[in-house]
């Protein structure tokens, strides 16, 4: 019976995050204009509500009384253990830190879509600041050793440290440099895609096809467009996705479908009946981050995936496709070149946006960087990290929403995504009996979802991303798989021997 009660405390407390969830979508998918105002409002009043029931006393006790109920399954034990956790991290935080965060972040949100639509970050620069300012104060709400940041990375990636990342991304660096070295003395393959219009519409039905090979299930989510692509869910039965078309650019749409699928079908992989407990949350943004990297890169810039699925682009563009070949289509989704937009960047690149970002990032939490010097550090870093320089705001220190949505700590979990993904991709390929490169060149991409459901999605929670990583491949975190992974499709493409 305290367990049954437990979970309907757990229920309630999801029911009023995911109707706060609705209301986020809708704000970046639907909402008119002259709603933010009210719209925040309602977002703080819900976090408020949510936070007052995520910190009640006697659900406090009960959590508590069954922590030392011996009757309870290992499952069982599991899931208050973890709730007995975000129950003690959530008395840090007041009602009022609540509601002021929630109330500057939607505030936030849109200070940067008005910045956008100039193309000036001095307008989003006050609410920045302001962002900045109560995520220190988080950082020490929660407390922390050695640095402030490490409080905000556990909030997306249980465990991970500023130790541990700048020890991984020294050792990714030096080895990605050696992989781009080798990339700038050789001659770059063409882009035969480029330079054309691809119709937004009929872009749109492609991405459709591809969700649905990949095992998305439409009547349990929906795609939308989106300034920034995201995936949000509000149970394992309503999980949407949204994408955003350049007519100029036929496979950034096509890319970022794939990936925010990945995200949804780790969301609709979870187990219905888990709803609001631990075991029917995902583990960590790391993981999550390896669906999604995982179907965007491993499968989505395949030989075997194009092999399968051009013929579905030449029909919705059989003018554009004249002359090309599936072969083009590989290529032209691997070629590498430094670029402005981290969502658009090759498989290499993409590591050094990611590291700009993390120590951009760092350094705002601890000090030693200030809103105000943000946008001349973000250029300054663009031009030693990756030789670019970077002309305008939109395409500079304004592209991401992350910082709008108060997600600092957040973008490390993009590289681990990847490394995890290379290193699951490869256990799948061992274990996957009947040839995976072999499945996914007939079309056959539910074996792989499948593997992905019965390893990964249906625990949620229950074990951590080391634990998850061990359990699957029978070893940690491991970047040489990924190393590995992108140097042998490379060779191929740049003809290395």
């Amino acid at each position: 019976m305290s367990y049954q009660k437990y979970i309907e405390h757990c229920q309630k407390i999801a029911d009023i995050n995911y109707s706060n969830a609705l209301l986020q979508w809708d704000q970046e998918v639907n909402m008119p204009e002259k709603g933010a105002e009210a719209r925040s409002r309602q977002i703080a009043t819900l976090s408020v509500i949510a936070h007052e029931w995520s910190t009640d006393k006697n659900f406090g006790a009960l959590l508590e009384e069954l922590s030392l109920d011996s009757n309870l399954t290992w499952e069982q034990k599991r899931n208050v253990e973890l709730s007995l956790k975000d129950y003690q991290k959530q008395l840090k935080y007041n009602s009022e830190f609540v509601q002021k965060l929630s109330a500057t972040i939607s505030k936030a949100f849109n200070a940067w879509q008005a910045a956008r639509k100039s193309n000036n970050f001095e307008i989003f620069a006050p609410a920045l600041e302001e962002i900045v300012a109560l995520k220190r104060e988080e950082a020490k709400l929660l407390g922390y050793k050695d640095h402030p940041y490490n409080a905000l990375m556990d909030e997306y990636e249980p465990g991970a440290t500023v130790e541990m990342v700048d020890t991984l991304f020294k050792g990714v660096k030096s080895s990605l440099l050696v992989l781009l070295d080798k990339v700038n003395k050789s001659t770059a393959p063409t882009n035969l895609f480029a330079g054309k219009v691809y119709e937004a519409s009929q872009q749109w039905k492609i991405t459709e096809e591809f969700l649905q090979k990949m095992g998305y299930d439409f009547s349990a989510g929906r795609q939308d467009y989106a300034p920034h692509p995201f995936c949000t869910n509000f149970n394992a039965q309503d999980v949407r996705v949204t994408t955003r078309a350049n007519e100029y650019d036929l496979f950034d749409m096509l890319s970022s479908s794939i990936h925010e699928g990945g995200h949804a079908l780790y969301e609709q992989g979870l187990k219905m009946s888990n709803y609001g407990l631990p075991a029917g949350s995902y583990i960590s943004l790391g993981i999550h981050e390896s669906q999604s990297r995982l179907w965007e890169n491993n499968v989505g810039r395949s030989r075997a995936f194009w092999n399968n699925n051009f013929s579905i682009v030449q029909q919705y563009f059989p003018q554009q496709c004249a002359g090309v070949s599936e072969n083009d289509a590989f290529v032209a989704n691997n070629i590498i070149q430094p670029s402005l937009i981290r969502v658009q960047a090759d498989e290499l690149t993409y590591h050094f946006h990611i590291m700009i970002r993390y120590e951009l990032e760092k350094r705002l939490i601890e000090g030693s960087l200030e809103v105000k010097d943000l946008k001349n550090t973000w250029n300054d870093m663009y031009k030693q990290y990756l030789g670019v320089d970077v002309p305008s705001d939109n395409e500079g220190v304004l592209q991401d929403i992350h910082w709008a949505h108060g997600s600092l700590g957040y973008f490390a979990t993009y590289s681990l995504g990847s490394f995890y993904a290379a290193q699951f991709y490869n256990q799948a390929q061992k274990e996957i009996s009947d040839d995976l490169e072999e499945q996914i060149q007939k079309g056959n991409l539910i074996v792989l979802k499948n593997w992905l459901n019965q390893n990964i999605h249906q625990y949620g929670r229950l074990y951590g991303a080391e634990e998850i990583c061990q359990k699957v491949t029978g070893e940690k975190l491991n970047f040489e798989y990924f190393h590995q992974y992108l140097e042998n499709k490379l060779k191929t493409i740049y003809n290395w021997k």
